[in-house]
């Protein structure tokens, strides 16, 4: 019997790439796309890639109707909006995937001092497990309630759980530098996302405190079962998708480079979307489009003592919607790979 879905928030990026994925995948029924701008509109009206595919109305978010008839919920909405429709999920015994930051983080103060606004009801965090696959995978199992990570998150932490894992590295001295394409601004509409404001720049923004370093500094205190800060320093690139972060990080013994490639080869043994790539491969962003693979490159540099971990995603698959499905396949006991690209589209 099909796993059905709703997807609520269906027409933003990462709302209709669920879409794309889900409508492919061969367990899954989608039953309801919720939106709040373009209620009563066919999804190929508002897409119209999906023309002849996915033609099914629109319905306002609010329509109990989303909730009711699925299985399992997505919510594809901005942060600070999802919690009213997960409570309400949950009492129906329905399980939820939330791709906004409303359950990643853990201590309730933290969301308000990052986000400008209280966090959702400890009770309801409590029960959110964060949905990096990787580290988290038989808790995940068994939620009804999974925090789908941010896209930087999802980059930098692949990139350095290996080694905070195995005390590889000094903890005091990690540097993360990453580049987004523009779709991991949303659809809607700001100066800043413009194609004027955008096409031939290059800018570094959110600084000193971008929303996603709290998320990163946890999972990574998490690994080394202390206090971990970073810093974290994300850049727009004019594309439209792909992410690339490049780690900067000073071992702590002198450095092996066979010991360290073997121990990222070990930790993500057996991980379907993780590839360690040969030593001083470096990945690219047109390596892992359209897919939900995180690719880690990793270069040794003898003169200065540092190793540089350099880890390209998809912001809107492996960074958002494909991780979500990923996150959907565990928890519905299925194949992870399953209704999920492996192959990059090339060029």
């Amino acid at each position: 019997m099909a796993i059905k879905a709703s997807i609520i928030g269906a027409t933003g990026y990462t709302g209709q790439e669920l879409v794309r994925l889900l409508c492919r995948h061969p367990e899954v029924k989608i039953t309801g796309l919720g939106t709040q701008t373009y209620v009563g509109q066919p999804l190929s009206e508002v897409y119209p890639h999906f023309g002849g595919v996915v033609d099914e109305v629109c319905r306002a978010a609010e329509d109990p109707g989303l909730l009711a008839e699925a299985d399992i919920i997505f919510l594809a909405l901005p942060h600070g909006l999802s919690v009213p429709y997960a409570e309400k999920a949950l009492r129906l015994d329905k399980r939820v995937i939330d791709l906004g930051a409303d359950f990643r983080l853990k201590r309730p103060g933290v969301y308000e001092q990052w986000y400008g606004k209280a966090g959702p009801p400890p009770g309801i965090l409590r029960e959110a497990v964060y949905g990096l696959p990787e580290l988290h995978r038989e808790e995940i199992r068994e939620a009804r309630l999974v925090a789908n990570p941010g896209c930087y998150p999802t980059a930098a932490v692949l990139a350095l759980a290996p080694l905070i894992r195995h005390g590889l590295v000094d903890k005091r001295l990690i540097v993360i530098d990453s580049k987004s394409g523009v779709s991991g601004a949303g659809r809607s509409p700001t100066t800043g996302s413009l194609f004027a404001e955008v096409d031939s720049d290059f800018k570094a923004y959110g600084l000193p405190r971008h929303r996603h370093t709290p998320e990163i500094e946890q999972e990574l205190s998490i690994l080394a079962q202390e206090e971990v800060k970073v810093s974290f320093v994300p850049h727009l690139v004019p594309m439209t998708r792909g992410m690339l972060s490049t780690v900067y990080t000073v071992p702590v013994d002198p450095a092996d480079p066979g010991r360290i490639e073997r121990v990222y080869r070990e930790f993500y043994r057996g991980e379907p979307f993780v590839r360690v790539l040969p030593a001083s491969r470096v990945p690219q962003t047109k390596w892992v489009a359209g897919t939900n693979r995180c690719d880690i490159g990793l270069v040794w540099e003898e003169r200065t003592g540092r190793l540089v971990v350099i880890s390209a995603i998809d912001n809107l698959v492996k960074g958002a919607s494909g991780q979500a499905v990923q996150n959907m396949n565990i928890m519905c006991g299925l194949e992870e790979t399953t209704g999920l690209d492996m192959i990059a589209v090339y060029p």
